[in-house]
């Protein structure tokens, strides 16, 4: 799963209002010829994004490469069961990535297009998103 090694800081605010806009960086593809865009605006955990990573490299019998463009910074705390009111902020219970809508979230190469598009729909599945396959040539 993806974590980050260290932070400045353990727990953060969830900042959900700096969803309003579309994502200018990140919405092009730059290493492969194939890739999964975002069409909503939504947090995909560390979990969703290595089942859909997994989803992927196992269609594609590590034929091709994959890059995963996303990675999740933002810890989310939950507090336990039946504790009362006033006794802090919860422990870090997951990681997410925030996903504008239009960010590239995966990206693949070295396999044909009816390929790719079947592990791209793998993948789509195992997230929380509305996502589009897109090629190179769409974005061009």
């Amino acid at each position: 799963m993806l974590l980050p090694k260290r932070q400045k800081y353990r727990k953060s605010h969830r900042m959900r209002s700096c969803f309003k806009r579309k994502a200018h960086k990140g919405a092009t593809l730059a290493f492969g010829s194939f890739g999964l865009k975002s069409q909503e605006t939504l947090e995909v955990s560390s979990r969703q994004i290595e089942a859909a990573r997994k989803a992927m490299s196992r269609c594609i019998k590590r034929g091709g490469k994959i890059w995963i463009r996303i990675f999740p910074h933002k810890p989310i705390t939950q507090k336990a069961a039946e504790v009362p009111m006033g006794s802090g902020k919860g422990m870090v219970e997951k990681y997410v990535a925030l996903v504008k809508s239009g960010t590239i979230l995966f990206e693949m190469e070295g396999t044909d297009e009816v390929t790719a598009r079947k592990a791209m729909t793998l993948a789509k599945h195992k997230l929380p998103i509305k996502t589009k396959f897109v090629t190179s040539h769409d974005l061009n």
